[in-house]
């Protein structure tokens, strides 16, 4: 089960990527295999030399009575040092956000694959936007010769 972050690679530029493991509870982890997740409007923060995942809707899950979590709870993510240290210098230096691009499995484990990312402006968009319609059509004629 794959929950993809769709407005992500609309609303910004992703530079890099990182893969991070999450640290979740047995309900949140059930509620993602169900594919209760949303994060559309997630992003990352390093404190204290942590990375932090905020704003995650992980919806409570049905049969987890009095021991479900808080649905929007701040998740601590799982980076090497090193990797923590790249990601503090660009968010800080270089005015870089870090988003959430899609959460997945491997093996028995929830990984992120975290985006450095850099937001677009109206007509960054509408280029994008452009662009796609031109390769549609490029497509179409090339289809019905």
């Amino acid at each position: 089960m794959e929950i993809i972050n769709r407005q992500a690679n609309h609303n910004y530029f992703v530079i890099d990527t990182y893969e991070a493991g999450i640290v979740l509870s047995g309900t949140e982890i059930k509620s993602i295999r169900n594919g209760k997740c949303n994060i559309k409007d997630s992003y990352a923060i390093v404190k204290n030399n942590e990375v932090f995942l905020l704003n995650t809707h992980i919806s409570s899950y049905e049969q987890g009575n009095r021991f479900n979590h808080d649905e929007t709870r701040t998740r601590k993510l799982l980076l090497n040092k090193s990797e923590i240290l790249k990601l503090k210098n660009k968010v800080e230096l270089e005015g870089y956000t870090l988003i959430p691009l899609k959460i997945y499995f491997k093996g028995s484990h929830a990984k992120v694959a975290l985006g450095v990312c850099k937001g677009k402006k109206n007509y960054d968009k509408r280029e994008v936007l452009k662009e796609k319609d031109i390769q549609r059509e490029l497509e179409k004629n090339n289809k019905y010769r």
